[in-house]
């Protein structure tokens, strides 16, 4: 009998192995940290040195935390991820990165980010802890159970906003937070309503809780969150432009509001499983995202 028979998979070399964490760290997902720099645009002090390196600062240890999470999170489903047609080719699922050493790497990479939020303010390291801590809960439970999945994934959107206040000392407004809070929510609803629709498309669910969600409550939820967020931020924008020479401020509702229904087009196709993957795509909506960024902070900065 051939030797060969008996011989396991063949060693993984050392620079895949590496290149393999990296790709499961998720650095494509970074973007949605850029959130932690909305405290500044809203207080209008986007252009101050000392601020704009908190926030740097702050986007680098999400970065980290959020990393640290994903790695966890695919340790733990390594074997549902194994028998999933596309995720099996996620470098943990796939073997190229060991369980271990992906275990390893999320514990050093939360001990990094907790240590940079430290340097930069306390308050930044607790909003990081209390991220790390409701993440890890959904990865070993709450990701199961319905609307705590929800309301888990929506909190790490508002913890980041909230975090760019920790690391600056900016206080946050209460329109900023409901704004940031609903705007959470539809987004992540909004996915969930996509992966219901691509699930039955398919015909199979691939979350757990996606089994216990009706298409018509994930549409309730969306489309309540969206009014709710439209509202708020329409409230805010009057209140804090109401001493400006040109309503630069309370123009900005209007690209705000196209570009949430330009988005929530993709949310009603099924098609919004994937926000970053749209808003990268997507030139309509990175048009009215920019036209939005120009009136808010020639508002804020008045």
């Amino acid at each position: 009998m051939s030797p060969s028979l008996h011989a396991g998979p063949a060693p993984v070399p050392v620079g895949a192995r590496l290149r393999g964490l990296v790709r499961a760290a998720r650095p494509h997902q970074w973007t949605k940290n850029l959130l932690v720099g909305a405290a500044a645009l809203a207080a209008g002090r986007v252009l101050e040195v000392d601020v704009v390196a908190a926030v740097a600062l702050a986007f680098v240890a999400f970065c980290l935390a959020a990393s640290s999470v994903y790695l966890l999170n695919d340790s733990l489903d390594v074997d549902a991820d194994r028998a999933h047609p596309t995720k099996r080719s996620r470098p943990i699922a796939a073997g190229v990165v060991p369980v271990p050493l992906a275990l390893a790497a999320a514990a050093a990479l939360a001990v990094v980010a907790l240590g940079l939020g430290w340097v930069v303010r306390p308050d930044l390291a607790v909003v990081l802890a209390v991220y790390l801590v409701v993440q890890v809960a959904y990865c070993v439970r709450l990701k199961h159970e319905p609307v705590l999945d929800v309301a888990v994934v929506a909190s790490g959107f508002l913890l980041r906003a909230i975090a760019g206040g920790a690391a600056t000392g900016i206080p946050l407004s209460q329109w900023f937070l409901l704004v940031a809070a609903f705007g959470s929510l539809f987004m992540v609803s909004g996915k969930r309503y996509s992966e219901k629709r691509l699930a039955a498309a398919e015909g199979g669910a691939t979350r757990a809780s996606l089994l216990r969600y009706s298409e018509s409550y994930l549409r309730f939820v969306w489309s309540l969150s969206a009014a709710v967020m439209i509202t708020a931020y329409s409230l805010w924008a009057f209140e804090i432009g109401g001493g400006e020479d040109v309503p630069w401020t309370a123009m900005s509702i209007a690209p705000f509001v196209l570009a949430v229904l330009r988005y929530a087009v993709d949310v009603d196709g099924g098609r919004a499983g994937a926000p970053d993957e749209i808003a990268l795509r997507d030139r309509v909506l990175q048009v009215l995202a920019l036209l939005w960024l120009a009136t808010f902070a020639l508002g804020a900065a008045a």
